[in-house]
This record gives structure tokens, C-alpha cells and sequence, in this order.
């Protein structure tokens, strides 16, 4: 699944394409993604986009009348086409006609991701309202993350992928996180000390900004905006790892299963 920073790199590359242009078409050839595209979607037609935001892993598209809230899902990406001659794939499903003459295409086999609708004068969207802050902000910090670790019995790991807690920090960012913070993940997140927090915190906004820099993780279905994988997979120390010598110290990685996510970690270098 594209997380945050596959998101963010997408948003990157569409934005040029899109900012301060207008939309002169929307074209949908198939309604049913993981919720039906709202009718209203047909209310972007000659709707100026004044910005291209992320918020978690929703890209919005934003308009002086709404936005549109984007999520690829599984394996979804938006691509841009800059020949509007180029075929439209099997699982091309919504298409946006730019005043600039690009094609913006949402691509989605499995159907998981999703195309909604926000009115500018909605109360803020559910999917959008009960998000955590955003890790490479400054409202997510030690301070926040020791508030929220105190007294709770749950894996530090499963609680840094909550996104009411903080948004985008996915399985393959949990893993590499942890390690970099020398923290196992399966340690309940109340004996998580002060410090270790400041680490963690820390090593969740190396980890997300330089996986943003290269492009996002290498996953099976992920694109970026150009049609290119990501290739931060190559940078990493212990997800995918189990059974390999540690880079740092040689011990072997093991693999466990938390909240029925494989897990990978370094049981010297993390305790």
C-alpha cells in the first residue's frame, strides 16, 4: 500500500501539472472504487485549482467551491499524460482534463482507493477529521508522542501506526524507525522512556524525509507520477530482512507478527 511518503511524492509530481490550473473535464469510467464517487465530483468542471495539499495519505485537490480527497489505496497512482492521444489503461477509472492540456488519470485495479468530495462550506470531512498530526511537522514532538505512549500496553510499533496518533507511518517506516531509535517493537509503548521517545520521534522524520527525497519505498504496484518505482527499499536496515546479519552490529534479524503485520527488528541493537 503507498504510505506517506509514496503519497507526498506523487503529490510532488502532479502538483506542477495541476496548481492554478483549470479542470475542463472530468471523466468517469467506473463510479465504484472502495466508496462510489459522489455525482458532485462533476462540480470540479471549470473549477480553478488553487492548491494540491496532502493531509495523511489523501492528496486534496483544492478548488474556490470544494475539494477533491484522493487516496490510492492498495495499489492505485495518479499519473500525469501530457499526450491525450496515449491509450487509457483497463483500470484507468476517473480522468481530469486539464487547461494546460495534460490528462491526470487515477489508475486503480483493485478498486481500494477512493474519489470524494468536500464542499467548501462542509464541515471537514470524516476520513480527514480524526487524523493525527503530521510527523514531519512541529506539532508532532516528544512531548506528544510521551503523552501519548503513557500507561498504554500496546506495542510501540502498533502505536506509532496509528494514525489518530500520528498519520503515515507505515509498516516498512514503523520498522526502520524503531531500529534507527534502537527501540524493539513489540515493547509496550508505556516503558518507552522520555528519551527513547525524542529518538523515536527523531529517527520517524529522518526516516519519512529521506524516503521522500528518493522517491518512496519500492513497492509491487507503486509508481510515482512519472511511472517509475520509488527505490528507498534499497536503503533499508531490517524490514524484509529476517534471517540477514545485522548491518550494524551482525546479529541475525528476526520477524515477528504484530497487529497481524510482519515485523522485523535487531535483537541486540534494539531492547
Amino acid at each position: 500500500m503507498p504510505e506517506l511518503p509514496e503519497v507526498e511524492t506523487t503529490r510532488r509530481g502532479i502538483e506542477p501539472y495541476l496548481l492554478d490550473q483549470s479542470i475542463k473535464q472530468v471523466t468517469v469510467h467506473q463510479w465504484q472504487l472502495r466508496w462510489a464517487i459522489p455525482k458532485q465530483i462533476k462540480l470540479l468542471k471549470d473549477q480553478q485549482i488553487h492548491a494540491v495539499d496532502r493531509r495523511g495519505k489523501y492528496i486534496l485537490i483544492k478548488t474556490a467551491i470544494g475539494q477533491a480527497i484522493v487516496h490510492l489505496g492498495m495499489s492505485g497512482s495518479l499519473r500525469i499524460c501530457t499526450d491525450k492521444k496515449q491509450p487509457k489503461r483497463k483500470h484507468d477509472h476517473v480522468e481530469m482534463l486539464l487547461s494546460n492540456g495534460a490528462l491526470m488519470r487515477l489508475h486503480d485495479p483493485r478498486r481500494f482507493g477512493c474519489l470524494l468530495w468536500q464542499a467548501i462550506d462542509e464541515p471537514e470531512h470524516s476520513l480527514l477529521s480524526n487524523l493525527g498530526p503530521e510527523p514531519l511537522l512541529d506539532d508532532f514532538d516528544a512531548g506528544h508522542l510521551i503523552n501519548a505512549t503513557r500507561k498504554r500496553k500496546v506495542p510501540i510499533k502498533n502505536l506509532i501506526m496509528n494514525s489518530q496518533i500520528v498519520v503515515g507511518v507505515g509498516n516498512i517506516y514503523a520498522s526502520e524507525a524503531l531500529f534507527m531509535a534502537r527501540v524493539r517493537p513489540g515493547r509496550a509503548a508505556g516503558r518507552v522512556k522520555h528519551k527513547e521517545c525524542e529518538a523515536l520521534v527523531a529517527s520517524i522524520k529522518t526516516i519519512l524525509q529521506r524516503s521522500i527525497e528518493q522517491g518512496g519505498t519500492t513497492l509491487r504496484d507503486f509508481v510515482n507520477s512519472d511511472g517509475e518505482p520509488g527505490y528507498f527499499k534499497q536503503s533499508l536496515f531490517v524490514y524484509g530482512k529476517a534471517g540477514e546479519p545485522c548491518q550494524q552490529c551482525g546479529t541475525t534479524i528476526k520477524q515477528l507478527v504484530l497487529g497481524q503485520r510482519s515485523t522485523f527488528y535487531c535483537p541486540s541493537c534494539q531492547s
